[in-house]
């Protein structure tokens, strides 16, 4: 019941104050974030907090002048893996058998049948099955923001070639797939915080089978 309760404060703000988030309440995003549900857990994604007022300022120019990326506390561009490779399983598989205290070689067939299911796909299939898993993440991380009363903006309105030259993200084989700003609701220049939220009623939204 808190849950729902705090979904319907949350909304997309257009408009922040600038106020800083306490830090305490960014590691509980952040920690929500990295405690995501993912396929096979592998969380084939990175997230970049952007914080630098000058990078915010150029990544502004790419993202339609929004005012959200100047205006939150921080900025999270979420940025999916551009291939899935043997060497990224590998070291999932070494931080597996590290955190449970296994032998490596006892996670042979988990290994295996993650290599075949990921490296049979072309980089293109794997940039989109990340992209998706990117989305779960950011679920998450709109949730978790709510739970602490933080305001956010998810938007795919940038130019994710122009982040991706901004943060020197295809250097480390990442492609910008989505952005999430993190502030406070600035309630006297939007629009949009007194109003009602709007979705659909469940009727309308859920089939029964």
């Amino acid at each position: 019941m808190e849950l729902v309760k705090h979904l319907n404060w949350r909304y997309a703000a257009k408009r922040m104050t600038g106020e800083k988030i306490p830090q305490d309440k960014l590691d509980y995003i952040l920690e929500a974030i990295r405690l995501s549900a993912s396929s096979a857990g592998l969380q084939p994604y990175s997230v970049v907090i952007v914080e630098d007022p000058e990078v915010r300022k150029t990544l502004q120019a790419a993202a339609n002048n929004q005012p959200q990326i100047t205006e939150s506390s921080h900025l999270l561009v979420f940025a999916a893996w551009e291939n899935t490779t043997a060497e990224k399983i590998d070291e999932y598989m070494n931080l597996i058998a590290t955190e449970r205290n296994v032998p490596v070689e006892n996670l042979a067939q988990f290994e295996n049948s993650l290599k075949k299911n990921r490296l049979s796909r072309s980089q293109e299939d794997n940039l989109k099955w990340a992209s998706r898993q990117v989305y779960i993440a950011l679920g998450t991380a709109l949730a978790a923001a709510a739970e602490m009363r933080i305001d956010t903006t998810p938007m795919e309105g940038f130019n994710p070639d122009r982040f991706d030259e901004i943060l020197n993200l295809k250097e480390k084989g990442l492609r910008s797939t989505v952005i999430l700003a993190l502030g406070y609701r600035d309630k006297e220049k939007d629009p949009l915080a007194s109003v009602k939220k709007v979705r659909r009623q469940k009727e309308h939204l859920f089939i029964n089978v």
